[in-house]
């Protein structure tokens, strides 16, 4: 016979656990229904500790899906209210806890894109140049565009910068924990450090992994210049 004390323990759901779920379902619902985003898909998921500016949000383009967890931040650095989307967050995408997306320009995350806690990713920068001003004061640069690639995986503390010209991840991509992402990867690659390179990449040819950047033929060199 077993004592009580050789009673398999009962892992059962804290039931304070139902508290912070409920305000966020009804937190989803209210910014569903009160947010003017400029399009927006279905079963929404903001953490009631989640930031988003109501004045904004007619420059953020939302899919199906999209879950916004505790702290995380989508911010539009323009004021015009009349402009395209600043930010576009295709089916099927999580946006960690803590994580920053600000955008002046273009920041479009394709679908099944899935950025871990404290992640950052900006299209612009602050104006610094002026040594008489403030920098808080001199507003922020022209900024650039982001494009993050289907199916890829942003992990903790990345951050992806692009104060100017365009920078794309391609599908499928890995960028490490901590790194630093300033210029454009390719499809099927895992980038890690500061700055970020590939360590890993897919091989398609022989349909594998390979340590470094695999070497592109001269036809896709043309093709991609």
């Amino acid at each position: 016979m077993h004592r009580p004390t050789d009673r398999p323990r009962c892992f059962c759901e804290d039931p304070l656990e139902f508290v912070p779920r409920g305000l966020t379902k009804i937190y989803s619902i209210w910014v569903s229904m009160v947010y003017p985003f400029a399009s927006k898909g279905r079963k929404m998921s903001f953490h009631f500790m989640s930031q988003l500016d109501r004045q904004r949000a007619c420059r953020i383009s939302l899919g199906n899906s999209i879950s916004l967890r505790r702290g995380a931040w989508l911010n539009v650095a323009d004021e015009n209210p009349e402009g395209e989307p600043a930010i576009i967050i295709e089916d099927n995408c999580a946006i960690g806890t803590d994580s920053i997306i600000s955008a002046k320009n273009r920041i479009h995350i394709e679908h099944d894109v899935l950025i871990a806690q404290s992640v950052l990713i900006v299209d612009h920068n602050h104006e610094y140049e002026d040594i008489n001003v403030p920098i808080v004061k001199q507003g922020i640069t022209e900024g650039g565009r982001i494009r993050i690639g289907q199916g890829s995986w942003i992990a903790h503390g990345a951050a992806i910068l692009c104060p100017k010209g365009e920078l794309t991840i391609g599908r499928n991509c890995i960028v490490a924990a901590n790194s630093v992402v300033t210029r454009s990867i390719p499809d099927y690659s895992l980038v890690a450090g500061l700055p970020a390179r590939i360590i890993r990449q897919y091989d398609p040819e022989k349909k594998a992994w390979r340590i470094g950047r695999v070497k592109q033929s001269p036809r896709e060199i043309v093709e991609t210049a």
